[in-house]
């Protein structure tokens, strides 16, 4: 059975901000930079941290991350092991989705 290290927390929040030197914003809009949207998933997917692997059942992205900018994840366990998480700068929320326990 799979099991989240963090099982029976109804709710966890993460504070995270990407540098304004970090080198995706090279690529990523030069004239106009903001934080790819992988790059929020990966986030996300990370701070799930369980030992399994996870795919992301559905994703929508609300508004840009501009280089620097404080985020908060708050990702929600449900009674299936799935995770929903959104991500929101402040008052304006960014993205929102639903992540899947993959299983073997």
């Amino acid at each position: 059975m799979h099991k989240q290290p963090w099982r029976n927390m109804a709710e966890r929040i993460f504070s995270w901000s990407v540098a304004p030197d970090h080198p995706v914003f090279a690529g990523h809009f030069p004239s106009h930079p903001i934080v790819p949207g992988v790059m929020l998933l990966d986030h996300a997917i990370r701070l799930a941290g369980a030992p399994c692997g996870w795919q992301v059942g559905n994703a929508k992205f609300l508004s840009p991350v501009n280089p620097g900018e404080s985020l908060a994840f708050t990702l929600v366990e449900r009674d299936n092991g799935s995770i929903t998480f959104t991500i929101f700068a402040g008052e304006r929320g960014v993205a929102s989705g639903l992540l899947t326990p993959i299983r073997s």
